[in-house]
């Protein structure tokens, strides 16, 4: 064994469980697409400033968890620790909101965080996000709730609930604020937390541990400081998820853990992850392109963990169609002269279209079996002297058992037939 491992916080994905992280990509990015989102792909590093700007001074991911480095050059580079700050500024760099709005996206990619690693958290981790950038219409929050919300069916999760607050805008957020500091004033915090009232007092409201949350049950809600159009607004969010069919649960100390938060701001949730049970959230920024330098740009996203909703679907038990198979053929020659016959098979089953792998090495019989069973495939392909002597190769159904002999040149076409 190699004395070198994955650094600490970090796992290898491998077969047989990559399929699964694969499957649970696709299923998030394939309802994006579904909805007109084109792909996006950014570094996965980036000024340490866009982060410090974007993200915000006061949040954890800055002050505590992002991979900083300084480069030979001199310049302060980070390791993406989220996703959204890289689209908008990819978005004002390339002029997309120059054209029709939103302009929609949809990504996928490693993120990195220096937390104190623990099931469900850890220090490299798979996101899928989607951004609508450019549009202030309640019926952009609900698509992109709804999209993450048919993400998770798809994948047949049934136990996911969405949390949904209001963080009110830049004309009643602030007397918000002011109420919220004086009530946290009063509390037994420690130095570190107390220094966050004057920064961001939100932040305070997204503390996990008990001694603090046990403090918060009297703290003032935003939604008794909302000003009249973040309460229409927030009230239309509402009643179009209703009205599309989708359950939520107000919460109104939900904050999430990002300063560029404004208006609807929601998060998945599944009990059966413990204490790390979120799976995915977001919310609409609608600040966050002037923050950065750029023009208004009204936004709203979301970013699914890929990592907590595989744990989401082992405590379900539930199997993501597709994500268990192997190849759909795997070829077994008995003989030199069956090797050469199958090999070229195999690169004919590829072609088509179809799956395909080889017992190499020369196996025998019973050796090559059992790596097509541990293969996963649903068929082998068998063939010896006296079937090359007919013009046949032997097709066994792994699942059934049952053989039946196929002439060399249907075998690709009575493949397709069957699997199809």
């Amino acid at each position: 064994m190699s004395t070198y491992q994955a650094p600490k916080g970090t796992f290898d994905l491998i077969p047989p469980k990559s399929a699964t992280f694969l499957a649970v990509r696709e299923a998030m990015s394939a309802v994006a697409r579904r909805a007109g989102y084109g792909y996006v792909e950014t570094p996965a590093f980036e000024d340490t400033a866009l982060f410090k700007r974007g993200v915000g001074e006061s949040s954890d991911i800055v002050t505590k968890e992002m991979y900083t480095f300084t480069t030979r050059g001199g310049d302060s580079l980070t390791l993406r620790p989220e996703g959204t700050a890289s689209v908008v500024r990819a978005v004002l760099q390339h002029n997309l909101d120059k054209g029709a709005l939103p302009v929609k996206l949809y990504y996928s990619g490693s993120y990195f965080r220096y937390e104190r690693p623990q099931k469900g958290r850890y220090r490299h981790f798979s996101q899928v996000g989607a951004e609508a950038l450019g549009s202030e219409d309640p019926l952009v929050d609900v698509e992109i709730i709804m999209l993450a919300a048919e993400a998770f069916r798809d994948l047949g999760l049934r136990q996911v609930r969405l949390l949904l607050n209001t963080l009110g805008d830049s004309e009643c957020r602030p007397v918000y604020r002011a109420a919220l500091q004086q009530f946290l004033r009063g509390l037994d915090l420690d130095e570190d937390t107390r220094a966050r009232i004057d920064i961001n007092p939100l932040r305070v409201l997204d503390d996990k541990r008990p001694e603090v949350r046990a403090q918060l049950t009297d703290a003032p809600v935003i939604a008794d400081y909302l000003c009249d159009a973040c309460k229409a607004y927030h009230e239309e969010v509402r009643s179009l998820l209703s009205i599309g069919g989708v359950a939520f649960e107000d919460d109104p100390r939900l904050v999430r853990g990002l300063d560029y938060y404004t208006r609807t701001t929601f998060e998945f949730v599944h009990d059966g992850l413990g204490a790390q049970s979120a799976i995915g959230g977001g919310g609409r920024y609608d600040g966050l392109s002037q923050e950065l330098g750029g023009p208004p740009l009204p936004s709203v996203g979301w970013a699914l963990g890929v990592d907590r909703t595989v744990l989401a679907l082992e405590a379900e038990g539930v199997a993501v169609p597709g994500s268990g198979r192997g190849v759909d053929v795997f070829a077994v020659p008995l003989g030199e002269a069956a090797r050469h016959l199958l090999f070229g098979l195999v690169q004919k089953l590829r072609r088509a279209g179809v799956s395909a792998d080889f017992a190499f090495g020369g196996k025998g019989l019973k050796g090559a079996m059992k790596a097509a069973d541990r293969s996963g495939a649903r068929y082998a392909v068998v063939a010896g002297e006296r079937d090359l002597s007919a013009d046949v190769v032997q097709l066994k159904d792994l699942e059934s058992g049952e053989q039946v002999p196929v002439p060399i040149d249907r075998l690709v076409s009575t493949i397709k037939e069957k699997l199809s």
